[in-house]
């Protein structure tokens, strides 16, 4: 028998963390390496907005980088934050808006990998993040941002499937564009999460909206915003031997932006 379950993958904390904690090795790699040849004499703090369930957080502390982290989502926080203590870290995720937060002290960096940033809906909502960002990482600091980007040429992705399995825990989750409009930039999508233990199977479904963005429109934002230059562009693959090239095709991007 399946069950359908209310709500959306927010309220499901520990299914959050598998669907998008499955593959943190390369990412993790990835920012490890990115701090040390990016952000001269390295990165001692470092901050990730829309964290979720901190599935890179407490692998960076193990790590030596001091993490803060800040969600809207408090079941995601509380999630990081158990998870934090269990592993003997403070407790360094807190209930926060992107667009709208202040930090005490400075950051060496940030990140977001996982396309967040595009949750923002509006133009103005995306400006202020960019701002409050720039508040948060000091000069000379690295901002590590992965986003899709509406090709120039050719068909962009509509759909995208994948598995992963934590003990007896799988989720397979399934996206699928619903609807497009590049005029108002924005696309909205179906997501549908299959959960399967060893006794029982669920359905999660939801629908949410990205903003699109075009690698010219990223870029008009970035000089709108003040304080950032693109530094170096890679792709999902997380290789940081290999930059990746904008071009008309380019969807997948992952921008080093520096602190200036």
């Amino acid at each position: 028998m399946v069950d359908k379950l209310s709500g959306n993958l927010y309220d499901y904390p520990s299914y959050y963390d598998l669907v998008y904690g499955s593959d943190w090795k390369a990412e993790h790699d990835f920012l490890v390496g990115a701090f040390d040849r990016f952000v001269k004499g390295g990165v001692q703090r470092a901050l990730e907005p829309a964290c979720g369930t901190g599935r890179l957080i407490y692998r960076l502390m193990k790590h030596g980088v001091e993490v803060h982290g800040l969600d809207l989502s408090e079941n995601a926080v509380e999630y990081c934050n158990d998870r934090l203590k269990r592993h003997g870290f403070p407790q360094n995720a807190v209930v926060a808006d992107m667009c709208n937060f202040q930090c005490e002290n400075t950051f060496d960096a940030g990140f977001n990998t996982i396309n967040s940033f595009r949750h923002l809906e509006t133009h103005d909502q995306a400006l202020a993040h960019l701002r409050c960002m720039s508040r948060a990482i000091k000069c000379g600091g690295i901002y590590v941002l992965g986003i899709h980007l509406y090709p120039a040429v050719g068909p962009p992705i509509e759909e995208e499937s994948w598995f992963a399995q934590r003990g007896h825990l799988g989720v397979q989750t399934d996206m699928t564009l619903m609807h497009r409009n590049l005029d108002e930039r924005y696309e909205q999508y179906k997501m549908r999460y299959d959960i399967w233990t060893p006794t029982s199977h669920q359905i999660l479904e939801d629908v949410f909206r990205f903003r699109t963005y075009t690698a010219l429109e990223f870029q008009k934002l970035l000089n709108e915003a003040g304080d950032w230059e693109i530094l170096d562009t890679f792709d999902f693959q997380y290789n940081l031997m290999q930059s990746t090239p904008i071009d008309d095709q380019t969807e997948d991007v992952v921008y080093i932006l520096r602190r200036v």
